[in-house]
């Protein structure tokens, strides 16, 4: 099966200061995988080259077989990418169902279409605060619209940055419980956490990055199996 997405040898940076050198990784279709590093090793980065947000200096990235590399973001989010950004960024002055719609992309041809009834059904709170504004919700809540307000596009491939930092015990197992749901749907993921644990029960196959580049790759057994790879580049 060719992947939905296949990153070879990125390389990217801030003006002359480089943060990418050789970050190379897929996603098949309906798999999960993590990005997995310490702060600064350039897991955000790349996830900015995956949306066009960051130009890339050289190296290449397909989506369904598609070189993608130098495309803005609206071309991206069309190709089947959706972003959960670091920090949730929800439009505060907005209601949580204007929110949802603002940026939903019409899909009602499909069976399985994401639509307001379908996320208000994944997130029951979300349907009792519909008219709450985005500054009026408690993180959680935020983060929950942040997942939501990714769906409504009708994604192919949803990418999570950090989705459970910051957030409370009871509700970072709720935003775990709907990542597995959303894997079970057949939804493909990337998802950048610190949580190992989840990560290894949730994750088809992880990616770890050093310093701009991918240095080790496997499934969850080996990497269950190989401790030192965590505390090496964990740090953890």
């Amino acid at each position: 099966m060719d992947p939905f997405l296949s990153v070879r040898q990125l390389q990217a940076g801030y003006g002359r200061a480089q943060v990418l050198f050789d970050i190379s990784f897929d996603v098949q279709p309906g798999q999960v995988v993590t990005l997995l590093g310490r702060n600064g090793m350039g897991r955000s980065t790349t996830v900015k080259c995956l949306f066009g947000m960051l130009a890339a200096s050289s190296g290449e990235i397909f989506i369904g077989g598609q070189q993608v590399l130098g495309e803005g973001p609206h071309k991206i989010a069309r190709r089947g990418l959706a972003l959960v950004p670091e920090g949730r960024q929800i439009f505060t002055e907005l209601t949580v169902e204007e929110n949802l719609v603002a940026t939903a992309r019409d899909d009602a041809g499909k069976a399985d279409a994401w639509t307001l009834d379908r996320v208000y059904g994944l997130f029951p709170r979300l349907r009792e605060r519909q008219q709450n504004l985005g500054w009026q919700l408690s993180g959680g809540e935020q983060q929950m619209l942040a997942i939501g307000r990714a769906l409504m596009t009708n994604p192919k491939l949803l990418v999570l940055d950090e989705a459970t930092e910051g957030l409370a015990p009871v509700i970072r197992e709720e935003i775990w419980r709907t990542l597995a749901q959303l894997k079970r749907d057949g939804l493909s993921q990337i998802v950048i956490d610190k949580n190992i644990s989840h990560l290894l029960r949730l994750a088809d196959r992880h990616y770890v990055i050093e310093k701009g580049r991918t240095v080790w790759q496997g499934d969850s057994a080996a990497l269950r199996d190989q401790p030192d790879i965590v505390r090496q580049y964990l740090g953890v």
